[in-house]
């Protein structure tokens, strides 16, 4: 018998790694750059935008795991 594998599951897993990835290393790099006093002042605030952005991707993808239950 086979049984069926839920890919999509697979694939919303595998996106919340990238993402939280990615937030890491902007999350890296943030605290690099801020210890840099030549460093733009506006790149800093675009990059944590850009973190918060990938935090509420990530925010979004994990609350969409969470099985609906009938009350």
């Amino acid at each position: 018998m086979t049984e069926k594998v839920d890919t999509e599951s697979f694939k919303v897993l595998e996106r919340l790694r990238e993402l939280r990835v990615s937030h890491r290393d902007l999350d890296y790099l943030i605290d690099r750059l801020q210890d840099d006093p030549m460093v733009d002042q506006l790149r800093i605030r675009r990059l944590k935008k850009r973190r918060l952005l990938l935090k509420d991707m990530i925010m979004t993808l994990e609350s969409e795991m969470i099985p609906d239950l009938d009350a």
